[in-house]
């Protein structure tokens, strides 16, 4: 009797949805009735599955086929019903009495369905997360990532993967800053300590001037403060106090409030003109030279690693001098010492020149800069010296008096490179591999990866650390910085991998083979193809060597990069149609255009305006040869009083 009753009952349900769905031709005037008559689908596939399972087994074949007609006339009347763009909530009812025609035909189909979405539920987490590593090549830009975009997909991006993956820097919580890692600050220490010497025989001494500048300092010299007045940090008060009311924790306490507020330094002149005043009085007290290694804060809205952040680093050159050859000489012989610098340890060449009138330093007459070209095609101003005239000797009324018993004014210069030094090095030498260091400022110019013997040959084990004491010191006796990665939780191609990636010039690979035979392995970063085998007696002139070649093997490819993109005598038209669209994320862009220019602070702005390019430098070398003489303006078609070079820059 309960199995006539039940199927009593399926039949009830089959001809009630029957009635139903003949009614699907006039699906558009059909009248839905409301969801709260129908339970959760969730509840009522339980429901019927519990309701056909007993009787699913004894439905004859005719029966069967009635109910596959009803379920696929319930298919087609939902799909009109969609078409016609019925509300999901008006849909429900319909999709329940479909679940139940399928619960009559085979109950497993609606018991096991909830099963799947289960499944579904569950696996979607995974799902997810497989997604994630399958896109993250393209779209990933965690922290935890160590994927490098290539240059020639995202220029951009490529640049800040090598940053983040081969451990220069890290993001700080403090807008625009950023945390220098150790093996980013050992390249601006080698950077440092190369530079350092090359300043004090220059004839400058180092010292160190506050970090605070009064603010009625920078309003003495007007065009400096207008320069700066947008990027200046400034301390109003002098202690913190807790809020009365308690709403906001600490505050600025009211009554500590200065009297004349003080600038986060953003470049030292006037401090230290300041003291010039103090320390200057005859003319035997000049020239006076002073350097110091220091941070400085530039406000910056757009902040990029290394290129553009409101806290760097870098070395601040001041001098004072009695005459205006002595300064002007100065401050073109420190850009020499920059160049000089750049292309010896760094393997950067450069473009030496002067700045438009527009781009000069705040407060200076002359600003004289060094040019280096990236991989992308755009210009990075890499150094620059200032020629500052008697400006700021009379803002800060220093004078000296000089052989005759006379006063006079003081001429002065300054001079400085930052930590932006670094970005030039990654996107001049770096590859989609990871970093690419010149041996010079390499904090370790040589990784030995030495592989160990069985642990029970011990006999194995002493001859590989005899053979690996005395191939580091023969490196080291050489001159070398040498790292023997010996760590053994470590395998050795995670070692090659990371060390590739960090951009040291020279991996060796010793193990106990290698020792029987008497010999060490040699891969270089770039530079030559495969592994060399090198006799264990020759490691540390083999090394010196290599490292040698590998520095002029960067050199001379990024002059050959530097001269194959610089565009000589193009139409102002030509320049305009190839920059306009250049961005930063574009690899291999169009570089740079040396052009006849006249000199003209108002047309310079229009072609910011029109195409973004700017005037990178005025050339020293073409420029000195008269380049430009009998040549028109590429602009303006008047008389050219220069030739300058344009460029998209960083």
């Amino acid at each position: 009797m309960a199995s006539a009753l039940t199927m009593s009952r399926a039949f009830q349900f089959g001809s009630r949805f029957a009635a139903i769905s003949t009614s699907r031709t006039r699906a558009s005037s059909l009248s839905v009735r409301s969801p709260m008559q129908f339970s959760s689908s969730t509840s009522k596939t339980r429901t019927l599955s519990r309701r056909f399972m007993s009787t699913a087994a004894s439905l004859t074949d005719e029966q069967k086929l009635e109910l596959e007609d009803k379920i696929k006339q319930k298919g087609d009347e939902i799909r009109t019903l969609k078409d016609n763009g019925i509300s999901k909530d008006d849909l429900k009812p319909h999709v329940a009495e479909l679940l139940e025609l399928k619960a009559q035909l085979d109950p497993s189909s609606v018991a096991p369905k909830k099963k799947q979405q289960q499944q579904q539920q569950q696996q979607q987490p995974q799902k997810k997360k497989q997604n994630q590593q399958q896109n993250q090549k393209p779209t990933n830009d965690d922290a935890e990532s160590d994927y490098i975009i290539p240059r020639a997909e995202n220029y951009s991006r490529w640049y800040n993967d090598i940053i983040r993956v081969c451990d220069l820097a890290d993001s700080s919580p403090v807008r625009g800053c950023m945390v220098i890692k150790p093996w980013g600050m050992s390249l601006w220490d080698s950077i440092k300590n190369d530079l350092d010497a090359r300043i004090k025989e220059h004839g400058a001494e180092n010292a160190y001037f506050p970090l605070l500048i009064p603010k009625s300092f920078l309003e003495k010299e007007a065009e400096h403060v207008d320069g700066f007045a947008k990027e200046c940090a400034v301390v109003t008060h002098h202690r913190l106090t807790a809020d009365p009311s308690g709403e906001q924790g600490l505050i600025a306490d009211p009554e500590a409030e200065l009297e004349d507020p003080l600038i986060i330094r953003p470049t030292s002149e006037t401090m230290i003109w300041h003291m010039f005043k103090k320390w200057i009085v005859s003319h035997r007290d000049l020239p006076l030279k002073m350097n110091q290694w220091a941070n400085v804060m530039r406000w910056e809205m757009r902040t990029r690693p290394f290129l553009r952040t409101s806290e760097f680093l870098w070395q601040e050159g001041h001098t004072a001098h009695a005459t205006y050859e002595g300064a002007l000489q100065d401050s073109k012989d420190m850009l020499n010492q920059y160049a000089d610098m750049c292309e010896k340890l760094l393997a950067i060449p450069v473009v030496k020149g002067a700045k438009s009138p527009s781009e000069r330093f705040a407060g200076a007459e002359e600003t004289f800069t060094i040019e280096a070209l990236m991989q992308n095609g755009w210009a990075l101003q890499s150094g620059t010296s200032h020629f500052l005239g008697q400006s700021f000797g009379k803002a800060f009324d220093v004078t000296f008096q000089d052989k005759d018993g006379k006063q006079q004014d003081v001429w002065g210069t300054s001079w400085g490179v930052s930590t932006r030094l670094l970005g030039a090095l990654i996107m001049t030498h770096s590859d989609d591999a990871g970093l690419v260091l010149p041996p010079r400022v390499a904090p370790v110019q040589v990784v030995v990866v030495p592989i160990p013997p069985k642990k029970n040959d011990e006999e194995g084990i002493v001859a590989l650390n005899d053979a690996l004491d005395n191939l580091v010191a023969d490196l080291k006796s050489k001159g070398l910085k040498v790292k023997v990665d010996d760590r053994d939780y470590v395998r050795n191609g995670a070692k090659y991998f990371e060390w590739e990636r960090k951009g040291v010039p020279l991996r060796i690979e010793l193990g106990p083979r290698d020792v029987k035979g008497g010999v060490c392995v040699f891969k270089y970063r770039v530079g030559s193809e495969g592994k060399e085998t090198v006799n264990l007696a020759e490691v540390g002139t083999k090394a010196a060597e290599g490292l040698d070649n590998l520095q002029e093997y960067l050199l001379e490819a990024a002059k050959e990069r530097l001269a194959g993109s610089i565009n000589m005598m193009a139409t102002y038209e030509q320049m305009r149609d190839a920059l306009e669209a250049d961005e930063a994320s574009e690899y291999n862009g169009p570089g740079l255009y040396l052009v006849p220019w006249k000199c003209d602070a108002e047309n310079e702005d229009k072609i910011k305006e029109e195409c973004k390019a700017t005037i990178r430098c005025y050339p020293t070398d073409v420029n000195e040869a008269g380049m430009w003489e009998g040549k028109k303006c590429f602009y303006s078609g008047e008389d050219a009083t220069h030739m300058a070079l344009f460029g998209r820059a960083f």
